[in-house]
C-alpha cells in the first residue's frame, strides 16, 4: 500500500502542472499562474521524497503566496509527509485531515430514481458548453461556492481537448427539475482522482452522489487507470464511497489561512 500512496503523492505533484507552473522553495513546491498570467494558482505542497517540513518553511511560502495575492493554502498526503501537519499547525494554520480512499473492486452503481439520468460529457457533444456549465454550477451549489460562468473561447476549446485526450472527465445527473448532481475526474498517466462530487441540497438522500462516483470510477477503470482514488470530506461521504467499492488507504491534509 505504501507504493499506492507514493503514486498518489506523485500524482498530486504532477496534476497541477497542466494548469500552473511549479516554483520550489526549500522542501515545498508552490503552483502559480504561468508566465503569461493565465492558468490557476494552486496550493503549495511538499516536494515528493523531500526533507521534513518545518513551520519556518510554511511561513516563508505563506509570505510568498501573500506577495502573489493567491490563497495561503497547502495540501499533502499525510502518510508520505508526516511532518507537514505539525508544521502547518505551528505556523498558525488550521489543519483538516480527510480519509484517502482507493477503488478496491469494480464500482457498484446504485439505480437512479425514476425520472433521473446520468451522462459522461463528450468532446463532440452539441450541448457541451451548457452541460459543462451545469457541472460547474451544481458543484458550486453543493459546496456553497459562488456560481461560475460558462466556459467560453479558449476555456471551452481546452475542455474539449482535455476530454478528447482523456486527461479529464465530467459527469452530470439530471432530474425532472434539471441538473442535480455532478463530479469530475483528473488523470495523470495511470492514476485518476475523482473530485468535485456533489449533489444540490434539495436532491440529496437518493444515491445520486454514489451514482456519479460509480459512473466516473467505471469510466476510469474502462480507460485503463490502475489507481482510482478520492479524498472524502467527512465520515458520511466516506460511507457513500465505501458502498461504491472504495476503501481507506491513508489520509490527506489541507491547511488554509482564513
Amino acid at each position: 500500500m505504501d507504493d499506492v500512496l507514493r503514486r498518489i503523492d506523485r500524482f498530486c505533484d504532477e496534476v497541477p502542472r497542466h494548469w500552473a507552473m511549479a516554483a520550489d522553495d526549500g522542501p515545498l513546491r508552490l503552483f502559480v499562474r504561468n508566465r503569461a498570467g493565465s492558468g490557476w494558482p494552486f496550493y503549495a505542497r511538499p516536494i515528493p521524497g523531500g526533507p521534513p517540513v518545518t513551520a519556518e518553511d510554511i511561513e516563508r511560502v505563506r509570505a510568498r503566496q501573500r506577495s502573489l495575492r493567491v490563497p495561503e493554502a497547502f495540501e499533502w498526503v499525510a502518510d508520505t509527509t508526516p511532518s507537514m501537519a505539525d508544521a502547518a499547525r505551528d505556523a498558525g494554520l488550521p489543519v483538516t485531515i480527510c480519509p484517502l480512499l482507493v477503488l478496491n473492486s469494480d464500482p457498484i452503481a446504485p439505480s437512479l430514481p425514476p425520472g433521473y439520468s446520468a451522462r459522461l460529457l463528450g468532446p463532440a457533444d452539441g450541448d457541451l458548453q451548457a452541460a459543462a456549465h451545469a457541472v460547474m454550477t451544481v458543484a458550486a451549489a453543493a459546496f456553497k461556492a459562488p456560481p461560475p460562468g460558462p466556459p467560453v473561447g479558449a476555456a471551452l476549446a481546452e475542455l474539449q481537448a482535455d476530454l478528447a485526450a482523456g486527461a479529464i472527465a465530467r459527469a452530470l445527473v439530471t432530474g425532472p427539475r434539471g441538473p442535480v448532481a455532478a463530479g469530475s475526474v483528473q488523470r495523470v498517466g495511470n492514476v485518476v482522482e475523482l473530485v468535485g462530487i456533489g449533489t444540490v441540497a434539495a436532491a440529496r438522500g437518493q444515491g445520486l452522489g454514489a451514482a456519479v462516483t460509480a459512473l466516473l470510477a467505471g469510466a476510469a477503470r474502462d480507460a485503463g487507470a490502475e489507481v482510482v482514488f478520492l479524498a472524502a470530506g467527512d465520515e458520511a461521504a466516506t460511507r457513500v464511497y465505501e458502498r461504491v467499492g472504495f476503501r481507506r488507504v491513508g489520509e490527506c491534509g489541507m491547511a488554509e489561512a482564513a
